[in-house]
Order: C-alpha cells, then structure tokens, then sequence
C-alpha cells in the first residue's frame, strides 16, 4: 500500500515539472464601479480562450482604487472611469506608460424610480429641480467620484449647481448612486447611461447634453512591475474586436 502511495506521489510531482501549464495564471484587475458587469462579462470571455488564466476583479471608485494602487495594492491591471485617476498614477510611476490607452466612452443621464410613472425632463432646463423639491439628488461625490465629477461639470455649465448642491446625497460610488434610486430612497439621480441601462428598477428621464460636460472616457494600463504575457493579452483583448464588441453590447461607445 505504501509503495503504491509513493508511486502515485512520483508520478504526480514529475506532471507538475512536466506540465507548468497546468497551474492558472492569476491576473487581477482594479476598476471603476461602473465597468462591473461588462469587464465580468469580458473576464469569462476571456478565460474561455485563455485556458491558464484566471481573472479577478476589485471595483470601487476609480478614486478608490487609484489610491489603493499607489499604495501598493497588488493590481496587474487599472480601469478608470476618467483621465484624471490614471494620470495620477502615471505622475506617480505606478502604471507602464506605454501600456495605457482609452477603451471606451459613455454618457451622463438623469434617472428616476420606474415607479415614477411617466416622467421626462430636459436637464439644461431648470423643471426637474423643481421636481426635486426639498429631496435629495443620488450622485457619486463629486469630490471623489468620476460619475460625480461629470455631474458638478455640467450642472455648472448648465447654471443649475447652485441649486441642487446642498440637495445632494453624495454616493461612494455610481452604482451607490444608482441603488438610491433604485430604493426609491431619492426621488432623481445622475449615473452613466451604461449604470441605467444595468437596472430595472429605473428609467431614464433625460439626457445630459454633451457639451456640458468633458468627454466621459475610460483608460486602462498595465500596473508597473506587473508586465506579464497575461496581463498584455488581456489589455489587447479589451481593444480587440471580441472586447470592442461587448463593451458596445454594454452600452459603451467605441473607436
């Protein structure tokens, strides 16, 4: 019996010099909030035509876990909701800069519960802030949240941020916002349309227009020290024609 066990034990320790291709690549990717379901759908993907990786994914505010990263955080990958997060960890050597590139867009909408019934506002027109009254406006905070950042942009060009600041119930992040719509437990919020789109719990009761506020784009890089095959065989799937195609299913805009 105990020939046979150390048989056994030969035989597997000589597969596993044999076979290094059997061990799973990890590969961990931190990124915005609202990238949650489109890179989980990307990540299956992904590990269907790359039999020895394995991909996780920890999502937070781009802000979140920008800081996280530069902290030392042990991402292979960082997904962000805008430039700004990305450009602080370039300025701080965190991100391979030949790595980073834009892979998608998106828009700012105004939602409500669907159980508002038929409502639709034209948010460059000041009626939906009188339909807030004295409730609160879910938003992601502007001061740390990308979602929340766009907002104050066009709500300020839009002369409405006066109005609403002190109505505002400041969110972690988007999909925070979005869930205290959802709940009902505000009457409008402000997300990316992708965020709207995800729920069936909302509608979408207007557009932002465009040209209120910058261009709603998300770059992706390779963490530095953290240059694997693996990592840039993922980074290429995000703009290959497989991942272009998903992050359009999702909602997102792509060049």
């Amino acid at each position: 019996m105990l020939k046979n066990i150390k048989k056994t034990l030969l035989v597997l320790s000589a597969l596993a010099v044999a076979l290094p291709g059997l061990a799973q690549e990890k590969l961990t990717v931190f990124a915005a909030a609202s990238m949650t379901n489109v890179l989980q759908d990307i990540g299956e993907q992904f590990k269907k035509d790359n039999k020895d990786a394995d991909v996780v994914f920890s999502f937070a505010s781009s802000s979140v876990v920008a800081r996280q990263i530069n902290e030392g955080a042990p991402a292979d990958i960082f997904v962000s909701a805008n430039q700004k997060w990305m450009n602080f960890l370039e300025e701080n050597d965190k991100i391979i800069k030949d790595s980073r590139k834009t892979i998608a867009g998106n828009t700012l909408v105004l939602i409500a519960p669907k159980s508002a019934g038929d409502v639709k506002f034209d948010p460059a027109k000041p009626q939906w802030v009188n339909y807030l009254g004295e409730r609160f406006l879910a938003v992601g905070d502007p001061d740390h949240v990308p979602a929340g950042n766009y907002a104050k942009t066009a709500l300020t060009n839009l002369d409405m941020w006066g109005k609403v600041e002190s109505k505002l119930a400041r969110a972690a992040n988007v999909r925070a916002a979005l869930a205290l719509v959802e709940r009902g437990e505000s009457p409008l919020g402000i997300v990316y349309a992708t965020d709207a789109a995800e729920s069936d719990k909302v509608q979408v009761v207007g557009t932002f227009p465009q040209s209120a506020y910058n261009a709603i784009e998300y770059p992706a890089a390779i963490v530095k020290d953290h240059d694997s095959k693996t990592a840039q065989d993922f980074m290429n799937y995000l703009g290959s024609e497989k991942g272009k195609e998903t992050l359009t299913k999702y909602g997102f805009s792509v060049k």
